[in-house]
Parts: C-alpha cells; structure tokens; sequence
C-alpha cells in the first residue's frame, strides 16, 4: 500500500485548489513577503507559460517560489551553464526552483602537481 504524499497535511488535490493567499499563510515569512510584493515581470511570462499548458519551459528565474499551479510540470532552470529539467512535486512547495538546480559542482581534489611540494622535486615532469 503506496503512502499517500500530503504537504503541511494536506493532499495534493487540496493544494491545487487553494488560492494564493491561503498558500502564502502557510509558507515561511521570507517566502510570503516575496509573494506579497508581487510576481516580476520574468516571473509573470513564467507563470503565463504555465496557464497555457506549454511542454518546454525555460526560465532564468531561479528565485521563483514553487507554487500549487506548477505541481506535475516540468520546468528547465538554467544553472548558469546549461538548462536543468525540474519535475515540481508536491514536496518542493514553498521552495524556490533554483534550489533544485544546483549552480555549483562539488570540488573534488587530485593529487598536488609537480612542484608543489619538496618531495616532488625527486618526480620526473613527464
């Protein structure tokens, strides 16, 4: 028996149905604020692409908050270097898009070149 996913304890079929207001009480504060300023005009193109049901989005807005409406999309976020696909599931609500597209590679060290240390005077440079 599948466990079915529930957000602040509600299904996903009560989450696609509230209103904006009703979704920002329920978001932390900084989350809300962003909300209640009003969307930019980037975001605004976003969330219009969304309404239409168009299959490829791209967006540069990595600050976006995940709202009930883009549940079950698949959204390209650019990290800077290329597009990554985001499929918005309903415990990403709240957050933003650019926290599923990570911007920066884990750093992963080899060993020290010649000449970076006094032992590696004795390797030949070949």
């Amino acid at each position: 028996m599948a466990k079915e996913l529930t957000w602040l304890g509600k299904s996903e079929e009560e989450v696609k149905k509230m209103d904006l207001k009703e979704f920002a009480a329920l978001i932390p504060s900084r989350r809300r604020r962003s909300l209640n300023r009003g969307f930019t005009d980037q975001q605004k193109i976003l969330l219009n692409k969304l309404e239409q049901g168009q299959k490829s989005i791209k967006t540069h807005c990595r600050e976006m908050v995940i709202l009930p409406s883009m549940i079950g999309q698949t959204i390209s976020v650019y990290t800077g270097k290329a597009f990554v696909p985001v499929t918005v599931t309903i415990e990403m609500m709240g957050h933003l898009l650019g926290e599923f597209a990570p911007s920066r590679k884990m750093v992963s060290h080899s060993s020290a070149g010649v000449g970076a240390t006094r032992s590696s005077k004795a390797v030949s440079a070949r």
